[in-house]
């Protein structure tokens, strides 16, 4: 079953014809990845999922209702939650009041609950829990975004470049911690840089160049394709 659905979708920035005509679907309790080089247009289709951007024509579907001209601020509400590229968490908050804004759609009472949720999955917050988000390290700012995104429960949640800027250590912690949430039944939409991790975690994958998808398939077989390995994956 679909949860998502983009039907030949076309997005502008001005004059700039930023997505040209994309489809693609996700399905329910899947790991869906876009993948590209900078300004292949990836970040620019969660922001339209998200409400963010209105595309000029085309569709988006979120459970078979159309949404593209649904406000960002309605998006939540209808199950979707998108943890955004460089965190944007609130820096002079702490780490339990960003989680707390993270369910303001929630009921009151069942917040502290769903913050212990949080904490028992992200061990590392429960030890920052009252410390200002700002100070905290870029591996635990991501926790953190995705931790506060995970307040709503979504049903679809669409992470962008979460590995932006991490060690790679880190890098593989903020992997271990998505496929836990694939592994309980969360469906993600997964915007990366790094291809080689966004591949290994996934179930299908989207190959996009400047504003098009030029590939798609399941993500062990692009893994192995001899065009993205070059393009992509450096060997």
């Amino acid at each position: 079953m679909s949860m998502l659905e983009i039907n030949d979708i076309h997005v502008f920035y001005g004059a700039i014809h930023a997505i040209k005509g994309v489809s693609f679907e996700v399905r329910e309790h899947e790991i869906v990845t876009l993948i590209g080089a900078n300004g292949a247009g990836k970040s620019t289709i969660l922001n339209t999922v998200a409400g963010l951007l209105r595309p000029r024509s085309g569709q988006v579907l979120f459970e078979g209702k159309n949404i593209g001209s649904t406000p960002a601020s309605k998006m939540v509400g209808l199950g979707m939650a998108l943890c955004p590229e460089g965190r944007r968490i609130f820096q002079q908050m702490t780490v339990r009041e960003n989680l707390e804004m993270g369910g303001y759609s929630r009921p009151a009472a069942e917040i502290p609950g769903s913050v212990e949720d949080a904490f028992q999955r992200f061990p590392r917050l429960k030890e920052r829990e009252k410390q200002i988000a700002g100070t905290l390290s870029g591996g635990e700012q991501q926790m953190l975004a995705m931790a506060r995104a995970l307040m709503s429960k979504p049903k679809l949640m669409m992470l962008d470049e979460p590995s932006m800027g991490l060690a790679p250590i880190l890098v593989e912690q903020i992997f271990d911690i998505i496929r836990e949430l694939h592994a309980a039944g969360t469906t993600i939409l997964l915007v990366e840089q790094n291809a080689q991790m966004a591949l290994s975690v996934a179930d299908r994958a989207y190959v996009l160049e400047t504003g098009k998808i030029s590939m798609s398939g399941e993500a062990k077989a692009l893994l192995r394709d001899d065009n993205v390995r070059k393009a992509y994956l450096g060997n």
